[in-house]
C-alpha cells in the first residue's frame, strides 16, 4: 500500500469548506457576524443545500478571535461529540478524564469561536455539551450550523433563505464559467434558477451538466421531473423537496457507472482518496481502471469536491448528496458488501501504518492516520457492533497503538480498546493485542489499577495460548509500570526479560526500542549512567538507520539527562531541543513535558533561575493533561525538585512563585516556541505544527496572560 507524500505530520482537524468562488451573501455574512457579536450562541438554520456551512465558514474565516471547526456529520456515537470538539481545537489530553472536563480547563480565559456543523443527528448530545461549555467558558461563542435549532436558552436563530434571483443567476453563471461553458443572464437561465428555488447546491449540480446540456435542455428535463411530482401541474414544491428533486434529477442524468460510484462512495466517512475508492468501490459493474474517469466526472458535476490536505489530494461528499446516494446503495442490496470492503481497506491501511511507523515515513503515517480517522472510526464501529467481526475490531484497535500512544490520542484509544478487549471473539491473538495496548495506554494515563489488570490478563491468557509475542509485550509493559512506580529492580528484571524475548522472536520496532530506553532509565536512576548512555546511543543509531523519530526522542531525553549529570548543560540543551521539537510535532504531551522539566533544570544550572521557574510553571500547566505529574515517581521528580530548590535559592520564594505563575499563563505553542527559541531557533512559527494547527494555534500561541510574553 502506497502512502502519500507530505511535508508535515498532521492534517487540520475538521476544516470548513473551501471559500474559493464564494458568490453573494454579503448582507447575510454581515448579519451573521453582527448576531455573533450580540449573542454567545447563534444557530444558522435552513434547508439542506442552502449554503449554511459555506456562510458559516466565511464568517469564521474573518472572525477576530481563534476559531475551531467541528464537523459532526461523520460522527455517529453521541459520546464522540466532545472528542470531535477537542480534536478540532487541537487540544490534547492524555488522562482518563473526558474532554468535557479538560476542554474548559485548556480554554479558560481565552476568547474562542467554536463552529459546530451538521449536528442534527446528535442534537441532544451536542446541546448538552454546548450548554456546559458556555456555562464554564464566559468568553466562548458558538456558531452552530444545522437544519434545526439546538433548543437552548439564549440561542439566537439565524434562518438562511435561498439566494435571491440576481445572486442565484450570478452563482449559476459563475459555476458555468468554471466548467468552461460561459452562459449569459437570459430568460432560460433565470427560469432555471427560479425553478431550483435559488438553492445553491441545486444550482451547482445543474451547472455541472452544462458541458452536455444547454440551459434550455436542462430546464425541459427539470420541468418533466417537477410535473411528475406535482401531478402534471406547475405547483410549487417545498424547498426540501426541490433540493431532493434536483439531486434526483442530477442522479438520473448520470451514466450507470456514475450512479454506481455515487452510491458506493457513501460508505466513506469524512474525506477519502483515490486509492481507497479504487479498492472499495470497484468491481461488479465498475472496473478499477474506470474509477478515476468516473470519479473525475462526479467532481465535474459537483457531486463530490476535491481538496488538498497535508496528506495529499482528498475527496469529499456533501451530506445531502451522501444521504441520497446511501439510499440507492441500500436499495441495490449491496450495502453490506461495500461496508465489508471499506472495513478491509482500513484494516489494511492500519496494518500498513503500523509497519511504516518504524520507518522514514513516520511523519507521513501520522498525517495519513489523522485524515483517515473518521473512516477508521466507522470501521471500528462496524466491527465492534457485529459479533462475527469482533476479532477484526480488536485487531484494528490494537494495530492503531501508534495513533493512540504516539500521536496524542490516548483518551480516544482507551475507549476503543476497552470496548474491544471486553469482547469474546474466539480469536485470542487479536484480543491479546488489544489487551496489552490497553494496558500500555492505561500506564501512560497513570491509571495503575486498570493497567495492572489488563496486563495481568494479557500475560495469563498469552501463556495459556502459547503466544510468545503477547507474553513479551505484556511483560514489557508491566516493566514499564514498575518503572514509573519506582520499583526499579523489578522494572529492570521485567524489561530485560521482555527484550530477550523480543530478540528470540526477531521483533524490532518502535515498541522494542522504547523498551531499551525504559531499561536505560532504570539504569540511570540506579546510578549507572554509562550503561544508560550505551543503551540509548544504540537506540539512537537504530532509529537513525530506520528513520524513526518518535522513540529516538525518548532516547535523546535519557542522553540529555546523562549529559546534565556529567556537567555538560550545553550538550543537554542541544539534545533536549531536538527531543522537544519532535515530541511536539507528534502531539506527544508526555515527551514534551518531560523535556520541559529537564530543560528547566538545565536552564537553572546555566544560571537563569527566573526562566527555569517559568518553564516549571509551563510544565505544571501541561501535566494535568498528561496524568499524574512525573508519574508520582520520586526518581522522575528528582530533577524537578532540584530545579525548584536552585531557583528558589536564587530568586527567593516570592519571585520564584511569580515566575511560575507567569509560566502557567503560557499555552503549549507559546511554551514550546519559547523553549526552542533560546538556542537561536525562530519563534513558534518554526515549530512543526501538531494536528489542527492553523489560525487557531497562531492566535492561541499569544497566550492568555500578558506577563507570559515578557522575557
Amino acid at each position: 500500500m502506497r502512502g502519500p507524500q507530505c511535508p508535515e505530520p498532521f492534517a487540520d482537524g475538521g476544516r470548513p469548506l473551501e471559500l474559493t468562488g464564494f458568490v453573494g451573501r454579503t448582507a447575510e455574512a454581515a448579519g451573521l457576524a453582527a448576531a455573533l457579536r450580540s449573542a454567545r450562541l447563534v444557530t444558522v438554520t435552513g434547508a439542506g443545500g442552502v449554503g449554511k456551512s459555506r456562510l458559516a465558514a466565511r464568517v469564521a474565516a474573518d472572525w477576530e478571535t481563534a476559531h475551531g471547526w467541528v464537523e459532526l456529520a461523520t460522527a455517529h456515537d453521541p459520546e464522540f461529540v466532545e472528542y470531535e470538539v477537542a480534536e478540532a481545537l487541537g487540544l490534547t489530553d492524555h488522562t482518563t478524564r473526558a474532554p468535557r472536563e479538560t476542554v474548559p480547563e485548556q480554554l479558560a480565559g481565552r476568547p474562542v469561536l467554536l463552529v459546530l456543523d451538521g449536528f442534527e443527528h446528535l442534537v441532544d448530545a451536542t446541546a448538552e455539551l454546548v450548554s456546559e461549555l458556555l456555562r464554564k467558558l464566559p468568553e466562548l461563542r458558538v456558531l452552530a450550523v444545522g437544519r434545526r435549532p439546538l433548543g437552548l436558552a439564549g440561542e439566537r436563530l439565524f434562518p438562511l433563505a435561498p439566494l435571491g434571483a440576481d445572486e442565484a443567476v450570478e452563482l449559476f453563471t459563475d459555476r458555468a464559467r468554471e466548467q468552461g461553458v460561459p452562459v449569459s443572464d437570459g430568460p432560460e437561465v433565470r427560469e432555471l434558477c427560479r425553478r431550483l428555488d435559488g438553492i445553491p447546491l441545486a444550482l451547482e449540480l445543474a451547472a455541472g451538466r452544462l458541458r452536455a446540456l444547454s440551459p434550455a435542455q436542462l430546464l425541459d428535463r427539470l420541468d418533466d421531473r417537477f410535473r411528475l411530482l406535482t401531478g402534471g401541474g406547475r405547483g410549487v414544491l417545498p424547498r426540501h423537496q426541490t433540493l431532493r428533486t434536483a439531486i434526483g434529477w442530477s442522479h438520473e442524468l448520470c451514466t450507470p457507472s456514475e450512479r454506481l460510484l455515487w452510491a458506493r462512495l457513501t460508505v466513506f466517512a469524512g474525506t477519502f482518496d483515490l486509492e481507497a475508492v479504487e479498492y472499495v468501490c470497484s468491481g461488479d459493474g465498475l472496473p478499477a481502471t474506470d474509477v478515476l474517469d468516473v470519479l473525475s466526472e462526479l467532481v465535474a458535476q459537483s457531486v463530490i469536491t476535491r481538496e488538498e490536505t497535508p496528506a495529499g489530494s482528498r475527496y469529499r461528499m456533501l451530506d445531502t448528496v451522501r444521504a441520497y446516494g446511501a439510499g440507492w446503495l441500500e436499495a441495490t442490496g449491496d450495502a453490506a458488501r461495500l461496508r465489508r470492503r471499506h472495513r478491509d481497506w482500513y484494516l489494511g491501511l492500519a496494518t500498513w501504518c503500523e509497519q511504516e511507523w518504524f520507518s522514514p515515513r513516520q511523519r507521513e503515517v501520522a498525517a495519513r492516520v489523522a485524515v483517515e480517522l473518521p473512516s477508521l472510526r466507522a470501521a471500528l464501529e462496524f466491527c465492534l457492533t457485529r459479533p462475527e467481526e469482533a476479532h477484526l475490531g480488536q485487531y484494528l484497535a490494537g494495530s492503531l497503538w501508534f495513533c493512540w500512544v504516539g500521536c496524542g490520542r490516548l483518551a480516544e484509544g482507551r475507549r476503543w480498546l476497552e470496548r474491544s478487549a471486553a469482547l469474546e471473539s474466539g480469536y485470542e491473538r487479536s484480543r491479546l493485542k488489544a489487551l496489552w495496548v490497553l494496558g500500555y495506554v492505561a500506564v501512560l494515563q497513570g491509571d495503575r489499577g486498570p493497567a495492572r489488570e489488563a496486563l495481568r490478563a494479557c500475560r495469563e491468557r498469552a501463556e495459556r495460548a502459547a503466544d510468545p509475542l503477547a507474553v513479551a509485550y505484556a511483560e514489557h509493559r508491566t516493566g514499564c509500570l514498575a518503572l514509573v512506580t519506582d520499583d526499579l529492580p523489578r522494572a529492570e528484571t521485567l524489561l530485560r526479560s521482555a527484550l530477550a524475548r523480543y530478540g528470540e522472536i526477531g521483533e524490532l520496532n518502535s515498541n522494542v526500542l522504547m523498551g531499551r530506553v525504559e531499561l536505560a532509565m532504570t539504569r540511570a536512576f540506579q546510578g549507572d549512567l554509562p550503561d544508560a548512555v550505551r543503551l540509548c546511543e544504540d537506540v539512537r543509531r537504530v532509529c537513525e538507520e530506520h528513520g524513526e523519530r518518535w522513540a529516538r526522542s525518548y532516547a535523546l531525553y535519557v542522553l540529555a539527562y546523562a549529559a546534565w549529570r556529567d556537567g555538560a548543560p550545553a550538550r543537554a540543551r542541544e539534545l533536549l531541543t531536538d527531543c522537544l521539537r519532535n515530541a511536539h510535532a507528534f502531539d506527544d504531551l508526555l515527551g514534551s513535558v518531560l523535556s520541559l522539566e529537564l530543560l528547566a533544570l538545565v536552564t537553572a544550572t546555566e544560571g537563569d533561575a527566573a526562566e527555569a521557574a517559568l518553564l516549571q510553571g509551563a510544565a505544571a500547566r501541561t501535566w494535568p493533561s498528561v496524568g499524574l505529574p512525573l508519574f508520582g515517581s520520586a526518581h522522575y521528580n528528582a530533577p524537578h525538585a532540584q530545579c525548584e530548590t536552585t531557583a528558589r535559592e536564587a530568586l527567593g520564594d516570592a519571585r520564584y512563585e511569580e515566575c511560575v505563575r507567569r509560566g502557567a499563563c503560557l499555552d503549549r505553542e507559546a511554551t514550546v516556541g519559547r523553549a526552542l527559541g533560546r538556542d537561536g531557533a525562530r519563534p513558534p512559527a518554526s515549530v512543526p505544527a501538531p494536528r489542527g494547527a492553523s489560525r487557531w494555534d497562531a492566535v492561541r500561541s499569544g497566550g492568555g496572560c500578558e506577563a507570559g510574553k515578557q522575557r
